[in-house]
């Protein structure tokens, strides 16, 4: 008899009349997706990275089974499962049981990489994996734009497409789309313009740009977009504009997110229709909320509002405190921790 949390025979995903019957009544799930931190261990040390900043305080730990077990009654109610927080979810040792099971739920998967972890044998497992996107991280089109990211060395990323593209084609082409997450830094912003020839080089169908949306110490202010600084994101405009308009003449897509100077109905993290959970299983509305305890806070997280290990995931998710946090930021009333939030502010292109 397994003890294997993740085997346990109780964990039975929709049957094909629970599948049937909800193609023929289009009947969608509560939630659009929900982002899973499965470790809060990285090998990099990127500039603007809480992780780094903060590296002394950082209490690094792997997601247990027993905890994403408990996940599934959430993932039953979720359309998406996306494993990733503060870390690169790769390092993960049962990674792929995780995916694995999220499968099971009738969920699909994505996550977001540094690269770093890719090899051959781990390439094959994913292109097998049931994943359907697997993005790699890039802060620049070179080693010099992409400096930021310390311990990441822009030509391992590059490698990291090169094998995941040889186990996709080995695999006659079956396997999760594989798309550039890139942050677009203020300081180098210009090194977008090289961004369409670059996926054309990596044969990358798709790249969200995206922006820092939290500024860790106060020089890193200097790196993001706030909405008052119209002349710093007009010129940002102008260059994904030309940059995805390249691309879309290459038959592949950017699509990116700029503050403008006032609130946009709601939140781009989609709050209302999702959850995250961190590796701990603490349950917040995003991830921006919910930077991992052992960093210096004076009161506990007022925004955590419960964990899966003690409480039904489900039950967390329609709580009153979390229904009432959802409601006020879907009807512009947004609680402290969103007033001021650029993600409040972007509107996606």
């Amino acid at each position: 008899m397994t003890t294997d949390p993740l085997c346990n025979p109780a964990l039975r995903g929709p049957g094909p009349l629970r599948r049937l019957w909800r193609r023929a009544t289009n009947t969608t799930r509560p939630l659009r997706h929900i982002q899973v931190e499965v470790t809060s261990h990285c090998p990099g040390a990127c500039l603007y990275c809480p992780r780094a900043v903060h590296a002394g305080a950082w209490r690094a730990r792997h997601m247990s089974a027993e905890t994403f077990a408990a996940l599934w009654p959430l993932m039953l109610q979720s359309d998406r499962v996306h494993l990733q927080g503060w870390g690169e979810p790769l390092l993960h040792p049962r990674f792929l049981d995780f995916v694995r099971l999220a499968r099971k739920a009738g969920c699909a998967v994505s996550s977001t990489s540094c690269g770093l972890r890719m090899d051959d044998e781990l390439a094959a497992a994913l292109v097998r994996s049931g994943m359907d996107i697997l993005a790699f991280s890039l802060a620049g089109v070179d080693e010099e734009s992409n400096a930021v990211r310390r311990r990441v060395p822009f030509g391992r990323v590059l490698q990291a497409f090169d094998i995941m593209r040889e186990a996709l084609r080995r695999n006659g082409g079956e396997g999760p789309r594989l798309h550039i997450a890139y942050l677009l830094l203020a300081d180098r912003m210009e090194a977008v313009r090289a961004l369409p020839a670059l996926m054309r080089s990596l044969d990358i169908p798709a790249c969200v740009v995206s922006t820092l949306d939290m500024p860790v110490l106060p020089e890193h202010r200097r790196l993001a977009f706030a909405p008052h600084e119209r002349e710093k994101i007009d010129r940002a405009r102008r260059l994904l504009e030309t940059a995805a308009a390249e691309a879309e003449r290459d038959g592949r897509s950017i699509r990116y997110g700029l503050p403008q100077p006032h609130p946009q109905h709601g939140c781009r993290e989609n709050v209302h229709e999702s959850a995250y959970i961190d590796a701990d299983g603490n349950v917040s509305p995003c991830i921006y909320v919910n930077v991992p305890d052992g960093l210096p806070r004076a009161t506990p997280n007022p925004w955590l509002f419960g964990n899966v290990n003690s409480e039904n995931a489900v039950a967390i998710w329609e709580k009153l405190p979390f229904a009432d946090f959802r409601a006020d930021v879907r009807n512009d009333a947004p609680p402290p921790p969103c007033e001021h939030c650029p993600k409040r502010f972007e509107k996606f292109v």
